[in-house]
């Protein structure tokens, strides 16, 4: 291949790039208008610890909300942890016994100065607009079966005692696991049997069946995705130790579906923006998790239900620093990020000499721009010793995303600990 031929790729890219003004410059999100009639907007991360990538994601957020009526914020992160930060976004009191958002491996992911500076953002937000106006907080995710538990319970000894004592009955059966559930799923793969299924899905049926019990809709809504998390939650442990792909389909599908009844809920002009990583906002088919492994994503189920009324936007950098664990349930440590590899879309991104740039996807790329590259995924851990095996895959960009952020260099987010130290951080966000 001559040289000319090498390069062009880097050219059209730096032709098709357009120059982002600084995060905090109220251009950056303007930038991002041209996504607005959408009506579920999904902002990525190619890492779960970098700071741009949270100032980003609230810049545009925060245009989305003001001045294109978006009303829903969805969360790669657990429901009813989701749900304390909810109540303090909406100024709604805090339910009695509920346990404290984010204290469970990764804190940082959430608790940390660039989020909790979007939170504070967005409780002010909400005191100027009527409440049918006001913007909320969801989790997606399914982990915190626990917390999902005792929300149901709580829920139904305040508005139907009777029910919650079936309901307490019903989750006996997943009571010993519920702080950890992996345990479960190790049990049931033994015993050859999903034993706690039918518990967790008769409560969720009798709760369907009560909408709006008590005449609250938002704390109804709360105990249904709670209930449902519990239900999707018992399959998801099961089917991991049975060894099988299904139980990455089964999490994606599951944050899918409590975005999708969050929709439904809010009526048909409700407009969502979601956070979450490349990985799972990033359309899975056109990516080797989807062509080789058979997984599917957020990405994909929204393409397939909502086509161009769904606009999926990921992010990348070349190098820096980033939070992140060498290992599960391990100490956050901040990580230099190695250069982005030779023949990936981060390095082709880097070559171009721009330090941040959007690239608008929706219409064809050229033909050089299609191919598959690799490209880098950083999670809550990461490997640099084996950077190119634990987080890289291949994708074709064009065919992943509309949009694509770029930053050259990039930080890692600053822990809350850092700033307020453990007394404060466990009252967060009400006591900070």
């Amino acid at each position: 291949m001559s040289t000319l031929e090498q390069a062009r790729p880097v050219e059209l890219l730096y032709d098709m790039a357009e120059p982002l003004p600084q995060i905090d410059d109220p251009g950056f999100a303007k930038c991002f208008d041209r996504y607005a009639d959408a009506r579920v907007v999904l902002l990525g991360e190619a890492s779960h610890g970098t700071s741009e990538f949270y100032r980003a994601r609230a810049a545009v957020t925060r245009r989305l909300i003001e001045q294109h009526g978006f009303t829903i914020v969805a969360l790669e992160a657990d429901w009813p942890d989701a749900a304390h930060l909810d109540r303090f976004v909406r100024h709604r009191p805090r339910r009695e016994g509920e346990e404290v958002a984010f204290e469970r491996f990764p804190t940082w992911m959430w608790r940390n100065l660039e989020f909790d500076q979007f939170l504070r953002w967005l409780r002010i937000h909400n005191t100027e607009v009527a409440p049918e106006r006001q913007a909320g907080l969801f989790g997606l995710d399914l982990y915190n079966l626990h917390g999902s538990m005792r929300a149901v319970i709580g829920f139904l000894e305040e508005k139907d005692p009777a029910l919650a004592a079936e309901a307490r009955q019903r989750y006996d059966c997943l009571a010993p696991f519920s702080r950890d559930p992996a345990r479960y799923g190790a049990m049931a793969l033994s015993a050859g049997y999903a034993f706690c299924a039918d518990g967790a899905v008769a409560v969720l049926r009798d709760l369907l069946e009560q909408q709006c019990l008590g005449g609250d809709c938002d704390e109804w809504l709360d105990a249904a995705a709670n209930a449902r998390l519990v239900k999707n939650a018992e399959g998801y442990y099961r089917a991991m130790f049975h060894g099988s792909d299904d139980s990455w389909n089964l999490r994606d599908t599951h944050m899918f579906e409590t975005l999708c009844q969050l929709l439904d809920a809010k009526g048909p002009s409700a407009k969502a923006v979601v956070w979450a990583h490349n990985s799972h906002i990033g359309d899975a088919r056109a990516t080797g998790m989807g062509r080789q492994r058979g997984e599917l994503n957020i990405g994909q189920l929204a393409k397939q239900k909502f086509g161009a009324e769904a606009r999926l936007i990921g992010f990348g950098t070349h190098t820096g620093t980033v939070a992140a664990a060498d290992d599960w349930d391990t100490p956050m440590k901040v990580k230099p990020v190695r250069p982005s590899l030779e023949g990936s879309q981060e390095r082709l991104c880097h070559d171009t000499g721009l330090p941040r740039f959007l690239l608008d996807l929706r219409e064809d790329a050229p033909e050089p721009l299609m191919a598959e590259r690799l490209e880098r995924f950083i999670g809550v851990i990461y490997r640099p010793e084996t950077e190119r095996w634990s987080h890289y895959s291949e994708a074709v960009l064009p065919e992943q995303f509309d949009g694509w952020i770029w930053f050259d260099e990039t930080r890692a987010v600053t822990p809350l600990t850092d700033i307020h130290g453990k007394g404060e951080h466990e009252m967060w966000p009400f006591g900070l």
